[in-house]
C-alpha cells in the first residue's frame, strides 16, 4: 500500500491530525484505571462521597474528550481514505482508457471491473483502518504494559507472560488465514466474469436453455468462494476463544497473586482492579491489532492487485503531434508497407505481408472469409494496434509519429458490434461532434437511413436509449452507430460489418446515399456480403491474413478464386 502513498498528497493533514488525535484518546483511555483505583483505595475505602463524585466527574471527562477526540479522528480517516480512494480510481479509470485493445484483451473486462470496485474499497477501508487504530493499538498495548509496571514489577510478570502468549495466538491465526485472503480475491474475479457473461448473454443462454448448467456454473463458483470465506473463518473464529482463555486465566492469576500481596500490604485493591483492567485493555487492543492486520493485508494485496494495472504501459503510444501542422502532400491518404500482426502470445501472422495504398475520396470494400484478418486490418489504421512489422502511414506519415486524438478524430469508425450509451439519441449522436447542428444531425440520419424511424418515435432525436440501446433492434443500432460517426464529417469512414443487421434494401440505400452525399469520404467498407462491397471502387480480398485479389468487381470475378467463391456462393450471376 505504500506504493500508493503518493494519492494521499492532497490530504497529508488528516493523515497526520487524525493518528494524532487517536493517540491522546489512548493517552486518556490508560489513565481511567488509574482513576478508578483511587475511587477504590480512596473514595470508597474512605466512604467519601465527595471524592467519590469527584473522581467520577474526571472519568466522565475523559470519556467525552476521548470519544470528542476519535469522532475527530473518524472524521479526518474518512475524508482521507475516500479521498485518496476516488482519486486512485480517477487515475486508475484514465490509466485503463490509455491502454491499447491488446492489454485489455490481455486482462480482461471482469478483472478491471473489480479492480476498480472491489479493490480500491479495500484500499478505502485499509486507509481509514490505519489511520484510526495504527497507532492507537499499538500504543494501548505498550502503554498498559509500562503502567502495570509502575504499579507493582512483580504482579507484572503476568503481563510479560501473558502478552506474548496472545501475540503468538494471533500470529498463528493470521499466518494461516491471511493467503486465503488473496485466494478469494481470486475466486471473486471469476465469480465477476461468469455474472458479467450471464447477463449479457441471458438471450443466447435462454436460447439454447442453458439456464440450469449456468445456474450450475454459478453455483460451483459461488461455493468455491464460500468455501474458501468459510475456512477463513473458521480459523478466525479460534482467535477470540483462545485469547479470552488466557485472559481468564491471566485475570484469575492476578486475582489469586494479587490477594496475597493486598493480603500482606504489597498492594491495595484499586491497584488490583487497575491490573484486571490494563489486562483487559491489552487484550481488546490485540484483537483490534488483528484485524487491523487483516484488514491492512486485504488492503495491500488489493493494492498490488492494482498496481499491476498501473504499471501496465501501453503499446500505443501517444507523440502529442498535431496532424493539422504537417504540411500536405501528394501521398497516398492510406497506405500498408509490408504490414504483419499476430497478437499478443500469439505464435501466428494474422496478417502477413500487407501492401496496400488507398487513394483519397475512394470507395474501398473488404471481404473475406471468417478469420482472414479483416476487422484486423482497419483496427490498424486508428492505432488499436499496432502493427507487429512494417509500416501504416496516412498521408505519408507512419500512425506512429501522430497525435492519437488527431489521428482518431480523422476518422470515422462503426465497429461491428453496434454500442449506443444510456441517454437520448442526441447524446449519442453528438459522440461524433458536440456542437453539431441540426441540420447536421438530420443529414447523417438521412444517410444512414435512420431518420425515418427516429422521427417515428414519439420524441423524436430526444428519444431515450436504454442501456446498450436494448429498445432498439440490431438494425436500428447499426443506423445510428453509422450516423454517429457521419456527423463528424471524418476524412476516412470505416464501417466494419456494421450493416450486418440491415435488409438487402435498406442496405443498397444506404451504399447508395453514401456514395452521392459522401463524395469527400474516402468510404472503407467491410462486409461478408459481396453485394454490399461490388460496386467499390477498389475490392480487397484477404484469405488467411494475406491480400488474395485487389480489384473491381469484374476483375476480381475473373482474376480472383477466392472472391470468385464467395459470388457464386451469394450472387446470382
Amino acid at each position: 500500500m505504500l506504493k500508493l502513498i503518493y494519492f494521499m498528497k492532497d490530504y497529508k493533514k488528516e493523515s497526520i491530525l487524525g493518528p494524532i488525535f487517536k493517540l491522546i484518546e489512548a493517552i486518556l483511555e490508560l489513565f481511567i484505571p488509574i482513576v478508578m483505583a483511587k475511587i477504590i483505595d480512596i473514595g470508597i475505602q474512605n466512604r467519601d462521597i465527595n471524592y467519590v463524585f469527584k473522581m467520577g466527574g474526571v472519568l466522565i471527562l475523559l470519556g467525552a474528550i476521548g470519544l470528542a477526540f476519535a469522532l475527530i479522528c473518524q472524521y479526518y480517516a474518512s475524508i482521507a481514505s475516500q479521498g485518496a480512494g476516488t482519486s486512485i480510481r480517477s487515475n486508475l479509470y484514465k490509466h485503463i482508457n490509455n491502454l491499447s485493445y491488446s492489454e485489455i484483451d490481455e486482462i480482461g473486462t471482469p478483472t478491471l471491473i473489480t479492480r476498480l470496485i472491489n479493490d480500491i474499497t479495500q484500499i478505502q477501508t485499509g486507509i481509514a483502518m490505519l489511520i484510526r487504530l495504527g497507532t492507537r493499538s499499538p500504543f494501548i498495548i505498550i502503554g498498559s504494559t509500562i503502567m502495570a509496571i509502575s504499579i507493582d514489577l512483580k504482579l507484572s510478570i503476568i503481563f510479560l507472560i501473558t502478552t506474548p502468549l496472545i501475540a503468538l495466538v494471533i500470529y498463528l491465526v493470521m499466518s494461516k488465514s491471511l493467503p486465503l485472503y488473496k485466494v478469494i480475491q481470486g475466486k471473486l474475479d471469476n465469480l465477476s466474469l461468469i455474472t458479467r457473461e450471464n447477463l449479457e448473454g441471458t438471450r443466447v443462454i435462454k436460447a439454447f436453455s442453458k439456464e440450469e448448467s449456468e445456474k450450475e456454473r454459478f453455483k460451483i463458483a459461488t461455493s468455491e468462494l464460500t468455501d474458501t470465506s468459510i475456512n477463513v473463518g473458521k480459523i478466525s473464529a479460534l482467535l477470540n476463544p483462545i485469547t479470552y482463555m488466557i485472559m481468564n486465566i491471566s485475570i484469575i492469576a492476578i486475582l489469586w497473586y494479587g490477594g496475597i500481596r493486598v493480603n500482606i500490604g504489597s498492594l491495595t485493591q484499586g491497584e488490583v482492579i487497575a491490573f484486571i483492567n490494563y489486562i483487559t485493555q491489552i487484550l481488546l487492543s490485540l484483537i483490534v491489532f488483528s484485524q487491523l492486520i487483516v484488514t491492512l493485508t486485504k488492503g495491500a494485496t488489493s493494492a498490488n492487485r492494482v498496481l499491476e494495472i498501473i504499471n501496465i504501459e501501453s503499446t500505443i503510444t501517444d507523440n502529442k503531434i498535431n496532424y493539422k501542422d504537417k504540411t500536405k502532400n501528394d501521398k497516398p491518404l492510406i497506405e500498408f508497407k509490408n504490414v504483419s500482426f499476430s497478437y499478443k502470445d500469439s505464435n501466428e501472422y494474422s496478417l502477413k505481408d500487407i501492401n496496400l495504398i488507398i487513394n483519397e475520396n475512394e470507395t474501398i470494400g473488404i471481404i473475406g472469409g471468417t478469420g482472414s484478418g479483416k476487422s484486423t486490418l482497419i483496427n490498424l489504421i486508428p492505432r488499436f494496434y499496432d502493427s507487429t512489422k512494417g509500416q501504416v502511414l496516412i498521408k505519408g506519415i507512419d500512425t506512429k509519429n501522430y497525435a492519437l486524438k488527431e489521428l482518431r478524430n480523422l476518422i470515422g469508425i462503426v465497429p461491428q458490434k453496434a454500442v449506443l450509451f444510456k441517454g437520448s439519441i442526441l447524446d449519442n449522436l453528438k459522440w461524433g461532434k458536440e456542437n453539431a447542428t441540426i441540420d447536421e444531425i438530420n443529414e447523417a440520419l438521412e444517410i444512414s437511413q435512420a431518420k425515418s424511424f427516429v422521427d417515428s418515435l414519439p420524441e423524436n432525436i430526444n428519444s431515450e436509449v436504454m442501456q446498450g440501446g436494448k429498445n432498439f433492434s440490431g438494425g436500428q443500432k447499426q443506423r445510428l452507430t453509422i450516423a454517429r460517426a457521419l456527423i463528424s464529417k471524418p476524412e476516412i469512414l470505416i464501417l466494419d460489418d456494421s450493416s450486418s443487421a440491415l435488409d438487402f434494401t435498406t442496405d443498397a440505400l444506404l451504399r447508395k446515399a453514401l456514395k452521392e452525399k459522401t463524395s469527400e469520404t474516402t468510404v472503407i467498407i467491410v462486409s461478408q456480403r459481396a453485394s454490399s462491397i461490388k460496386s467499390a471502387d477498389k475490392i480487397i480480398v484477404l484469405d488467411n491474413g494475406e491480400i488474395s485479389g485487389i480489384g473491381t468487381h469484374d476483375y476480381l470475378l475473373e482474376n480472383c478464386e477466392v472472391y470468385n467463391e464467395i459470388c457464386s456462393s451469394q450472387l446470382n450471376n
